[in-house]
């Protein structure tokens, strides 16, 4: 063919890029493109990571002769208007499970139909995409994540994609101007793009990996990989992370990580409404969540008086980022300990999360408030028992609760223990629950 398009979404790399890749070993000019759609409200922190990320995309198409091209407003809408204009015979776009992203979708089948386009829906955000294991049972989806995870472990992978050495765009298309998030992002939060996730990626096979069985919960020495942002914006690929993973000493535990990941995403795709309603609901009807606003905004603001749980929310605020150890344990002591409904919860996630995923956000919120995926809904996590066995000494309290700071362990998980005068001369809440 002549002429492709090539609709970026969150899958912005070049190396292992399926729709690129079949891009540009179909059609002699291919048009790179991304649309900044209103009608996503894109908090900041995702923001600017998303930013970051394209600005890296960019330069590196342009180093191979190529562009990125930036629109503004309907995807659906600007991705025919562009491929009408440059006579593209083909839109390539990556598939994805978010309601969004399926109702995108279908529209763009039916508009490529309706202008005689041929569109290419490729793999690219998951090791293993939504649809392509099923269970024995003839159930659709799998429901629950071991069964999941030894069909995925043994499953055929795709080959990875190399980059291409050139991308030809067709002359005269206006580039459009890359996006300016406003202020109010993380302080801490991570740099966007594929460079820095490559070279996150390779430092963290070469090293912390090997650890990564045995220390990945201990929330002080924070040995996980902090990819997950660049996972979610697809500046590191899912496949070639894995496979590069796989054979190397904590290989095995790590890709059971991405499993899950890809577990919820053939979750979500079955089940669309996964941010809203219930996976699970309960056989007696609504639950009676609990109401209590303060109690809400002292969690949201890590000011329960329960410094593990404190510590994991301002870690969220400073970074855009949360340890996952720390993820369940607020995360339980919101729905668990204080009563109050999952979806409050993710909301806030969402807002700050730089990885902010539908589905891994909502399906492991449903997982800890077992409304969702989990074979023991009934379980809890007591916050106190959680620090004392991940975070032992108190060092992860001490990083992000530094009016706890001077206090040795175990008080400086219990302060609420210590002799009045003391307690009052921290300035710190007194427990919500203990």
């Amino acid at each position: 063919m002549d002429t492709a398009i090539v609709l970026f979404t969150r899958d912005l790399r070049l190396h292992d890029n399926p729709a690129l890749a079949a891009a540009c070993a179909h059609a002699r000019q291919v048009v790179p493109l991304f649309v900044v759609d209103p009608a996503l409200n894109v908090p900041p922190n995702r923001a600017r990571f998303l930013a970051d990320s394209l600005a890296v995309l960019r330069e590196e198409l342009r180093e191979r002769g190529g562009d990125l091209v930036i629109r503004k407003g309907d995807s659906v809408a600007e991705t025919i208007r562009l491929a009408t204009w440059t006579s593209a015979q083909t839109v390539f776009v990556a598939g994805d499970v978010s309601r969004y992203a399926a109702r995108r979708e279908q529209r763009l089948a039916r508009e490529c139909g309706r202008y005689r386009i041929a569109l290419e829906v490729t793999p690219g955000h998951a090791v293993v995409p939504a649809g392509d294991l099923r269970p024995a049972d003839g159930g659709g989806h799998y429901r629950i994540f071991t069964p999941y995870w030894r069909t995925w472990r043994t499953a055929a992978w795709r080959q990875p994609c190399r980059a291409p050495e050139t991308v030809s765009v067709p002359a005269g298309i206006e580039p459009g101007d890359l996006p300016f998030p406003d202020r109010g992002s993380s302080a801490g939060l991570l740099p966007g793009g594929e460079r820095a996730g490559r070279d996150r990626a390779t430092a963290w096979l070469d090293g912390p990996l090997k650890a990564y069985g045995d220390e990945r919960d201990l929330l002080a020495s924070d040995e996980t990989s902090r990819l997950s942002a660049y996972l979610r914006f697809g500046c590191v690929s899912p496949l070639a992370l894995a496979q590069a993973a796989l054979s190397r000493p904590g290989g095995e535990e790590f890709c059971r990580q991405l499993a899950w990941c890809d577990f919820f995403h053939q979750v979500t795709a079955a089940f669309p409404d996964i941010g809203t309603e219930d996976y699970r609901p309960s056989p007696h009807g609504p639950r009676n969540w609990a109401e209590d606003p303060d109690a809400l905004d002292a969690w949201r603001a890590g000011r329960t008086g329960i410094p593990v749980v404190d510590a994991g929310m301002r870690q969220l605020t400073a970074e855009g980022f949360m340890h996952n150890r720390a993820r369940m344990i607020t995360a339980s002591f919101l729905t668990r300990t204080l009563g109050i409904d999952w979806r409050h919860g993710y909301r806030h996630f969402r807002e700050l999360l730089a990885d902010g995923d539908v589905a891994c956000n909502a399906g492991n919120w449903q997982w800890v408030a077992g409304t969702g995926n989990n074979p023991r809904p009934g379980r809890m996590l007591n916050p106190l028992r959680q620090a004392a066995r991940f975070d032992h000494d108190g060092d992860y309290v001490r990083r992000y609760v530094p009016e706890l700071a001077s206090l040795a362990a175990p008080y400086i998980h219990t302060p609420w223990k210590l002799p009045t005068a003391h307690r009052k001369q921290l300035n710190y809440p007194d427990p919500l629950s203990a």
